[in-house]
């Protein structure tokens, strides 16, 4: 039988790259975004490459309707889920000091990053324990997307902090839960990706790795590297750990002097 995996915001960045990664690994995939298909046909094509079933769902995590609505496409397509990857998110529309962010910025980004990967992994576990129930053999896993600003502060992006914080205590919560059926949970934190979302900051962050020595590893992080991580925690080969975070940051979270 076909595995299946869901990823939120599949499309596009770092969710593109696990995306062709468990594409090529065979996976059938129900992929997630806010873009209308067509807006991101072409990369929806790139994983289509690999021969593996992929379905495209324009929604917003944070809406109970679009995550009721993933879920029945998924059922009705696949009947089954092994993985679902929570890697939906959006930085602030605006950069604001903590002292001047207004509760829009707060709750839009809360919204989508925290409370939507909440509510979604609620959802689908509640499905993957139902179809465990019925008997399919299946060894299900959830792997969380935060972020090294869960430890990290930002203040001109409070927010943004806070919801990947949030995804540190999501995946411990859920690990603690699910364990006892078998539904392993993951943390995976990225650093500084190349991505649409780190594009703005290019420059400063060449700088810093390149010349400052931010990073132990002197590059760029990769959609692709993430891609990789996750593969390794749906491998079953670390079926003894639950509730584990994989730094995926060039070694950033090594405090040294």
């Amino acid at each position: 039988m076909t595995k299946v995996a869901l990823i939120t915001g599949g499309a596009n960045g770092i969710g593109l790259g696990i995306a062709m990664q468990l594409a090529r690994e065979g996976y059938a995939l129900a992929l997630t975004g806010r873009s209308s298909l067509e807006k991101v046909a072409e990369n929806i094509d790139k994983v289509k490459s690999f021969g593996s079933p992929v379905v495209y769902i324009s929604g917003d995590v944070a809406s109970d309707e679009s995550r009721q609505a993933v879920l029945q496409k998924i059922d009705a397509d696949f009947g089954r889920l092994d993985v679902l990857v929570n890697n939906a998110g959006v930085a602030p529309k605006v950069r604001m000091d903590i002292l001047e962010t207004t509760e829009e910025s707060f709750d839009h980004v809360l919204n989508i990053n925290l409370k939507g990967a909440f509510f979604l992994t609620q959802r689908v576990a509640n499905y993957m324990l139902e179809t465990k129930k019925n008997g399919a053999d299946m060894n299900p896993v959830i792997i969380n997307v935060s972020s090294i600003s869960a430890y990290t502060s930002s203040t001109a992006r409070g927010e943004y902090c806070i919801s990947k914080a949030g995804i540190g205590m999501l995946t411990a919560l859920f690990a603690d839960r699910l364990a006892e059926y078998g539904i392993n949970v993951y943390e995976i934190r990225p650093g500084i990706i190349a991505t649409d979302m780190t594009s703005g900051v290019k420059a400063k962050y060449d700088r810093l790795i390149l010349e400052e020595g931010l990073l132990p590893i002197k590059r760029w992080g990769l959609p692709e590297d993430i891609g990789n991580a996750v593969s390794v925690l749906c491998s079953g080969k670390l079926a003894y750990s639950t509730g584990e975070v994989l730094n995926i940051d060039g070694g950033f979270h090594i405090r040294r002097l």
